[in-house]
Formats: structure tokens, C-alpha cells, sequence
């Protein structure tokens, strides 16, 4: 067995630590030099221009309305399957929506699903990243006003797109959906339809990012402007959790409430996304989303998936839900000319970096746990190898202080068991796996064994 000893913090740029055998994957980092923000305005003033894409609008006419809209997000994701060779493939994901509150009809509903098919047939791991392309104003019933939806959420379809655009003619081990689903607005109907089907048809997701007001960079209240920020939304105690009880003691008992599987996934992203994105800060948020609220990731967090959502740091509410209009000599509605096209550029860099760099790493380790048959001031894990895909040629084993959000040091193995003299009173651990280019697996929180 034989240890490398990283003492650089992770959440330093990767000039800081450039000496260690942490180092950008030349790949990857011309996927991300190729995001342009000129494709994601086009984009995001081609979506506006259907007027309305409120859930309940007109599907029949070519120019406006909901079924104008996703029959153009399918072509032009068509168009980037075509540079695929054949592993990419289009579809729209359809369903019936009853009546409900926010839906005063049954109502024939479509997602598109862009599919880029990993080319390891034993990995079956699947990675989604997505926006909603519907649209609101401030009646939420109101489906025949103009209402752009520029950044809520044209801006997450255009990730969405730009990422699917790019990444179509490379090849990774494992899938990818680049997604924009319909009815977030009225009640996250499309990502739930997904999120069901993926659980009902045992879709391996192994993360979902949540693209969901990501081009505004100034808050008009509080007159702040940043464009090197974004949030990251990641939920604690895992909502499947909330009725296991015997899950819940467990957390407490473990001090683990603050290393759910999606937390894990918010300082991964943290890590690769300022890894590979310049002028980036991704701010993790130990929330499931904004107060009292929610997005497309949280039908995937209620049925067991591991899901964040991206948001930009200080948001417009004079843009958001808003009748166009000007009042008292402000102006509000949802307009593309008040996008950062720039800062969605930055935005999709980073859900880039962190796609491919999962695709291409190896599968968690499995059964990772903390040895606690003896009473000791060393801290002894041990893991298995994961079952399936690619052989990791190492592993990190991650350590911080309890009182750190982010992972500080990294222990290299060759092995599948580590013995630190580190106690684990004082400090989290967890594994991860990586290959010898360095793309490293979700960190894996360990449990107690014997």
C-alpha cells in the first residue's frame, strides 16, 4: 500500500495547488473553452420570441406558445445528436397532467430528453442536468399574457442545450440527459414525471443538476452586483429520511446530518467547477432550495436520487413572475435584455466540468465504512471496489474538520482499506474513487462496521 499525502485545501484554485496530483483533464478543459455565450443568448432570445411558454398555452400554432417551444428545443437538440454518431438520441417524455390547483384541466404535457448513451456497457450510471422551459407571469393561471421567462428559465434551458451542443460529440463511459422539462411553474409536474419514470424503470442516477435562474448578476433591492457567484442548493437530512426513524437517529448519532449524499454533491461541484472555471465561487447553501420554495431537483431528491440546484447569487424579483410594465419608474418583467449571457456562460462552464469529469471517473467504491470494533484514537476505513465499470487505479480518502464545509486534505490509495492517525471524534472522512487521469468519483460517507 502506498500513501500520497495532499496538503493543499480543496477549496484553492488549481494554480494554488498545482503541485500536487490534483490537475485539470486537458479534455475537459477545452469542452469548457468552447461554451459560448453567444450560442446560450441566441438560445434564450430564441425561446423568449415564442411569447408565452406557460404550461397551459397553445401547443397547435408553429410560432407561439408552450408546443412552439419544446417541438424547437427537440430539433435543435436533434441537430446536436446528429454530431454524435449515433449515440445520441432525442425523444420527448409524455404525459398527462389531471387537473389540479395550478392545472385547471387535464392537460397532454412534454419533456425533452436529449440521451448521449455512455460507451461502457457495464456502467450504468446516468447523469442528468436540466432547466424548465415554461414560463409564468404573475397570474400563475394565466397562460395568453407575453410572458418571456428570460431567466426563470430560459437561461437553464439554454445549459442545458449549449452542454448537449458541446459534449454530443465526445464519448464518456457513462450517460448523460441533457433534459428541459414543462410545469415547474405549476408544480414541478415534468421533472416529477421524470423522476418517477427513472425510479420506476431503475434509471442508476447517480447526480442531477438543476439549472433554475442562472443570468442575473444584479439584485435590485440591495443594489449588489456579482458575477463570478453562484448557489449551490443542497439538502442535509435526505427527504427520503423524514419517515425512517431509524435513519434519522442514525444521522444524529453519526453527526452526519451534514453529509448526505447531495451535500457530498455540492462540494464536489464546488471543487471541480472552481477546479476548471476562472473567477468562479460557488457558494454552497445548506438548503434543499430558497426559503420556503422549490425546483425540478427535489421530485429527484423524493425519490431517492442525489440532486442540487444552481441559482444565481442575488436575484431580481422585479424580474421574476412579473406582468411586463413599468411602474413608479421601475421597470419589471422577465426580458433577456437584463441576462448576463457572460455569467451563463461561467454557469454552464462549471455544470460542464462537473458532468464530464463524473462521466469519465470511476464508480463510487461500495460498502465504505469506519471500523469500530476497538476503542482507538486512529481512524480505520475500509471499502470495496464498485461492481461495475471501469477499475478505479486508486482512491482518495477525504478528511476535514468537523467544523469545515469543505473537504481539506486528500489520502491516495492503492488499497481498499486506510488506517490514519486521525480520530474519527474530530474529523469526517470519506472515499472516492479515481482513475490515472485523475477524474474522481462522488465522495462516499462512511458508516459504521465492524
Amino acid at each position: 500500500m502506498r500513501y500520497l499525502f495532499l496538503t493543499i485545501p480543496l477549496f484553492f484554485t488549481i494554480a494554488a495547488s498545482a503541485q500536487t496530483t490534483i490537475k485539470q483533464d486537458a479534455g475537459i478543459a477545452q469542452m469548457v473553452d468552447e461554451v459560448s455565450s453567444k450560442n446560450i443568448e441566441a438560445n434564450i432570445r430564441k425561446l423568449v420570441s415564442f411569447k408565452s411558454r406557460h404550461t397551459l398555452s397553445d401547443t397547435t400554432s408553429k410560432t407561439e406558445g408552450s408546443g412552439a417551444a419544446r417541438n424547437w428545443i427537440k430539433a435543435e437538440m436533434e441537430k446536436y445528436a446528429a454530431e454524435s454518431h449515433g449515440r445520441m438520441t432525442v425523444q420527448f417524455d409524455t404525459f398527462t397532467q389531471p387537473k389540479g390547483e395550478r392545472i385547471d384541466k387535464p392537460v397532454h404535457l412534454k419533456n425533452i430528453l436529449a440521451t448521449l448513451k455512455g460507451t461502457d456497457p457495464n456502467d450504468t450510471r446516468v447523469y442528468i442536468v436540466s432547466g424548465h422551459y415554461d414560463s409564468r407571469v404573475n397570474d400563475v393561471m394565466n397562460p395568453n399574457a407575453v410572458e418571456p421567462g428570460a431567466n426563470d428559465d430560459a437561461s437553464g434551458t439554454a445549459v442545458s442545450m449549449e452542454l448537449a451542443r458541446v459534449m454530443a460529440k465526445r464519448s464518456f463511459p457513462a450517460t448523460i440527459i441533457f433534459m428541459s422539462v414543462v410545469g415547474e411553474e405549476q408544480g414541478l409536474y415534468g421533472s416529477t414525471n421524470v423522476a418517477k419514470r427513472a425510479k420506476a424503470e431503475n434509471w442508476n442516477v447517480d447526480a442531477m443538476l438543476n439549472n433554475d435562474i442562472v443570468g442575473n448578476t444584479h439584485g435590485m433591492e440591495t443594489d449588489l452586483k456579482d458575477n463570478r457567484s453562484v448557489r449551490v442548493f443542497s439538502e442535509g437530512v435526505p427527504s427520503v429520511a423524514a419517515d425512517n426513524k431509524r435513519q434519522v437517529a442514525g444521522l444524529i448519532s453519526l453527526g452526519g446530518e451534514n453529509d448526505s449524499p447531495s451535500r457530498e454533491l455540492a462540494r464536489y461541484v464546488k471543487e471541480i467547477g472552481e477546479r476548471y472555471v476562472d473567477q468562479l465561487d460557488v457558494k454552497l447553501i445548506y438548503r434543499r432550495d430558497r426559503y420556503l420554495r422549490g425546483g425540478d431537483h427535489v421530485p429527484f431528491l423524493l425519490q431517492g436520487f442525489t440532486a442540487v440546484r444552481f441559482t444565481e447569487m442575488n436575484e431580481d424579483f422585479n424580474r421574476q413572475h412579473q406582468d411586463i410594465r413599468t411602474e413608479k419608474g421601475v421597470d419589471y418583467g422577465d426580458l433577456p435584455d437584463f441576462v448576463d449571457f457572460n455569467y451563463v456562460q461561467k454557469v454552464a462552464r462549471m455544470n460542464l466540468s462537473v458532468l464530464a469529469n463524473l462521466a469519465s471517473a470511476p464508480a463510487e467504491p461500495q460498502n465504505v465504512g469506519i471500523v469500530t470494533s476497538g476503542l482507538t484514537n486512529k481512524t480505520q476505513l475500509k471499502w470495496e471496489a464498485p461492481k461495475a465499470g471501469k477499475k478505479p487505479a486508486g482512491y482518495y480518502v477525504l478528511m476535514r474538520e468537523t467544523v469545515s464545509p469543505y473537504w481539506e486534505k486528500k489520502f491516495y490509495v492503492t488499497d481498499t482499506t486506510a488506517t490514519l492517525a486521525y480520530s474519527k471524534d474530530n474529523y469526517f472522512f470519506a472515499v472516492q474513487s479515481v482513475d490515472a487521469d485523475g477524474h474522481e468519483s462522488l465522495p462516499v460517507y462512511p458508516k459504521p462496521v465492524r
